[in-house]
């Protein structure tokens, strides 16, 4: 694929984004539903697609650590090493800011946060300067979509704008590794 097509998807989804619309997109890990993190209109379209209870919250996506900072009140002293050691995706649940939609706050006030490595996603945040939201874009229940073959006809129809970028591409990867805020600020592994 050429460099341009590349750069005409990034700026595509970023319109949409911007426009405070759902993409449908490939991410580090599954074929995803996103929208800006801070728009609780967007959020809440994405929960009414998928079916999804409001108190099962999705994951936000950043571009690096001081876009993680603004969506959290608390730093572990360990997370920037963990995070430059860690082999694969990772999300982290830390104390939720105010900046986030209500939606993406768990009822433990938590929200799932990753620095996203994945170079087309990391360049839509950035252009997008906040978080996205990053859901599997399956209906509630139903499997998660690895490659954009398996996703949902209702899915695809139901959002404001497809990605094309990796439609074609069968790449499976794991769902992303998780890990917790524990007591005294130590770090532990909900998910491997």
């Amino acid at each position: 694929m050429s460099t341009n097509f590349f750069r005409q998807e990034v700026d595509s989804a970023v319109d949409i984004l911007l426009a405070q619309q759902v993409i449908l997109y490939p991410t580090d890990t599954v074929w995803g539903l996103g929208c800006d993190a801070e728009v609780p209109r967007a959020v809440e379209k994405i929960y009414k697609l998928k079916g999804r209870a409001e108190d099962k919250p999705s994951i936000v996506l950043v571009a690096d650590l001081a876009m993680l900072a603004r969506y959290t009140t608390e730093i572990p002293a360990e997370l920037e090493a963990a995070i430059a050691a860690q082999t694969r995706p990772t999300t982290y649940l830390l104390p939720a800011s105010r900046a986030l939609a209500p939606g993406l706050v768990a009822p433990d006030g938590t929200v799932g946060l990753r620095i996203v490595q994945d170079e087309f996603c990391h360049k839509v945040v950035l252009r997008l300067g906040h978080g996205l939201v990053s859901t599997s874009a399956n209906k509630s229940g139903e499997p998660t979509p690895a490659v954009y073959a398996e996703v949902d006809p209702a899915i695809v129809r139901g959002v404001d704008h497809v990605v094309s970028w990796r439609q074609d591409d069968a790449t499976r990867v794991a769902p992303s590794r998780v890990v917790r805020l524990g007591p005294g600020g130590a770090l532990e592994v909900v998910r491997e």
